[in-house]
């Protein structure tokens, strides 16, 4: 059974639709990465996941239950975790707090996941007394995706984590993102950087014009000619 499943979306803003018919499927184990060109509703897709746009048809399935149109209120208890590609911190808290913000939900206590986060991040341990605010982009992505970490999700949604990040950085959150998934953690992922996020992807999805073009594995649309030159920026990767 997929863990999250999107059978034939159409959503938008205001009636006026931007999804028209987006299909993804993948499994517990997968990095399921989303590519394709400005306004082909990648980001829009997973705020339609997440309860933030409007789904007028189709269906959004989360371990077999409908979940189109929940709140995310309801959804973060489910097991469904977003981290957006702006204002993704709270910047006047420090990063333990951001953390801990993460944690706001659960009943039980949370230290120990608040240990393993400082484990999968550990500049945010050294600077965890630290504003999130006065860090660098990269260490604000770690604590975006440490905070949803933090309510142990079984599906991490991330939309453009590398975006306006140094090489440096891109390579190591990319690196934390396999690791994420090793753990036990679904994800799903839209990222402008295509050819190092279909390289980690076991399921790889372009979308142009709020529909699929192409769907496969992040090794099958790497070798794809067409893919690659129209998305990709040039031939197949070697």
């Amino acid at each position: 059974m997929s863990l999250i499943s999107l059978d034939a979306v159409v959503g938008g803003y205001g009636g006026v639709p931007i999804l028209n018919g987006v299909d993804i499927a993948i499994a517990a184990s997968d990095i399921g990465v989303i590519v394709g060109p400005n306004g082909a509703g990648k980001s829009t897709t997973l705020k339609a996941v997440f309860g933030l746009v409007k789904v007028t048809a189709g269906a959004i399935r989360f371990e077999g239950r409908d979940i189109a149109n929940a709140r995310p209120d309801a959804l973060v208890p489910m097991g469904l975790g977003y981290v957006p590609q702006e204002k993704n911190v709270f910047p006047s808290l420090t990063v333990q707090e951001n953390l801990e913000m993460g944690a706001f939900i659960r009943a039980d206590a949370y230290g120990d996941t608040l240990a393993s986060v400082f484990e999968m991040f550990p500049p945010l341990k050294e600077k965890r007394r630290q504003k999130a605010g006065e860090l660098s982009g990269g260490q604000r992505q770690m604590v975006a995706m440490g905070r949803a970490l933090m309510g142990k999700p079984k599906l991490l949604m991330l939309d453009e984590p590398s975006a306006g990040l140094s090489p440096k950085y891109v390579l190591e959150i990319f690196e934390r993102i396999v690791a994420i998934n090793r753990g036990g953690v679904g994800i799903l992922m839209v990222e402008q950087n295509a050819r190092q996020a279909l390289a980690i992807a076991s399921r790889g999805f372009v979308l142009a014009g709020g529909r699929n073009l192409f769907t496969g594995t992040g090794r099958e649309l790497l070798a794809d000619p067409e893919v690659a030159r129209s998305f990709l920026g040039g031939g197949p990767a070697a």
